[in-house]
């Protein structure tokens, strides 16, 4: 990685002259070679763009929200670089309320929802071109020339459908606005420090919590969005599956690998950090270390999502015998999970509460439990009572997906977990049950196995569709699977 030049903000790159990186092997710029770079470039301007796909999407999001705030100003950043190490960055991602309400995935952006007589104006404050004259483009170091091209304020309009200024300018113009203000917080602390002493904590919270119910119910965009990340998900564990020979040989990183490039090829990235468990691994929820032993014999839980290029994300699970077959016992096991499996999808339907999936799937398990002798002679309903299953099941049976794994995170419980499901909800089904290594209330043989079985549900008309259905889920249907891919 070449690292001759330092980074410059973007508040600073216009005012100040562009630091050069210390320790660089070029002492300094001479006269020549600063005229030399202003000149002699052809003009890559580019005309006459269509509107993203989602443009007429991501307008109908923006009309919602401004009916639920007349009168005030919003404002939603898209965040900014974070540093990884020294000088390196993470790889950027836009705050999944920006990305909902603008289609735009770019760095430092910031959607201004300025009040008017009738509604709200909006304006996107987007980096422009980096600038020429000053040298911008080839000495700062997020610089085009450093980093890539980037639209023009033009460019961004005719995509995105909003009219587009220079961000650099959007700090001093908030501190001298008035009236009502409200902030999704978090992302820039630039913008937040600009506003401090316009906006409450109570308030920007009220316009967080709304833009996370508003993905509540999902568009047909987001739909096709979420199938895609599905079929895409299909394939990586395709892939997987493929190569588990190389993982034994190795360790569960193989597999992470694999699913990575895939998620990499068809999308923009894992949604979520995979886990990629063998063996006992298998018991700890998120085992996203992945450097274990992958040993024949054992399972492998691997629960892993492709984000799309537009940042909805899959979240499927499934648990595969290492060697092809399952044991008789896990195989047991694993049938229990997906007995389990599908009564909670029988239960999301339209009109059905949110919880019904999840009371379904548990009590499918904690009867299994009470078969295999686990829990004395207590009854299935004293068990859900006491809620006794939860040492082997451990977690909830589903939650909502969108752009963020565990979309709508912030929502008002009565909107989400006593809320009831309606078409266009796509949420996950996923039971479990996880014997620890060192739990000495089961079975020996019972110990270090855990199973999950996970698809990506959406709530229809007339009932449900698996989005993730690609994937096999009986055992026996695995099992040839898996076959057929190991040739």
């Amino acid at each position: 990685m070449s690292e001759e030049l330092a980074p410059e903000t973007p508040e600073t790159a216009e005012a100040e002259p562009i630091k050069q990186r210390k320790n660089g092997l070029y002492p300094g710029i001479s006269d020549e070679l600063a005229e030399n770079m202003k000149s002699g470039w052809a003009d890559t301007e580019l005309h006459g763009l269509e509107p993203i796909a989602q443009a007429s999407y991501t307008a109908a999001r923006r009309a919602a929200l401004s009916a639920r705030f007349p009168g005030e100003r919003l404002v939603v950043p898209a965040g900014n670089l974070k540093t990884r190490s020294n000088d390196t960055e993470y790889a950027f991602r836009a705050s999944t309320e920006y990305a909902y309400l603008t289609g735009d995935l770019t760095q430092d952006g910031v959607l201004v929802l300025e009040p008017t007589g009738s509604g709200h104006e909006a304006t996107l404050y987007l980096l422009p071109r980096s600038n020429r004259e000053n040298g911008e483009f080839w000495l700062d170091g997020q610089g085009e020339l450093w980093v890539g091209r980037r639209n023009s304020l033009t460019e961004a309009e005719q995509l995105l459908g909003i009219p587009a200024k220079d961000v650099r300018e959007l700090p001093a113009a908030l501190a001298e606005a008035t009236g009502p203000v409200r902030n999704v917080r978090g992302h820039d602390a630039g913008i937040e420090a600009a506003l401090t002493d316009k906006v409450t904590a109570e308030r920007d919270e009220e316009l967080r919590v709304f833009l996370s119910e508003a993905r509540l119910v999902k568009d047909a965009f987001e739909i096709a969005e979420l199938q895609r990340a599905c079929d895409a998900t299909a394939r990586g564990f395709e892939d997987v599956v493929k190569v588990l020979d190389k993982a034994e040989a190795t360790s569960e990183r193989y597999i992470e690998g694999t699913f990575f490039l895939r998620a990499r090829v068809d999308g923009n990235d894992i949604g979520y950090g995979s886990i990629c468990a063998a063996g006992p691994h298998a018991t700890t929820l998120h085992w996203v270390r992945n450097d274990g032993a992958v040993r024949a014999g054992e399972l492998l839980l691997l629960d892993a999502g492709v984000e799309t290029t537009e940042l909805y994300t899959a979240d499927v699970t499934r648990t595969l015998p290492i060697n092809g077959t399952f044991s008789p016992l896990q195989r047991k096991i694993y049938d229990a999970v997906y007995e389990a499996q599908e009564a909670g999808i029988a239960a999301v339907k339209p009109g059905a509460a949110f919880r019904d999936f999840h009371d379904a799937a548990q009590r499918v398990l904690a009867q299994k439990l009470v078969e295999w002798g686990l829990l004395g002679d207590l009854s299935v309903e004293k068990v859900l009572e006491l809620g006794l299953q939860r040492r082997w099941t451990l977690h909830g049976t589903g939650h909502m997906l969108g752009m963020d794994v565990h979309d709508c995170a912030v929502a008002r419980t009565e909107s989400y977990v006593d809320g009831t499901l309606e078409p266009g909800v796509c949420l996950t089904v996923e039971p479990g049950l996880y014997f620890q290594a060192d739990d000495l209330t089961v079975p020996e043989e019972y110990r270090g196995i855990g199973v999950r079985i996970e698809d990506d549900i959406l709530v229809t008309e007339d009932g449900n569709r698996n989005l993730s259905a690609a994937l096999p889920r009986r055992a026996e249907e695995v099992e040839a699977w898996m076959a057929r891919l190991k040739g």
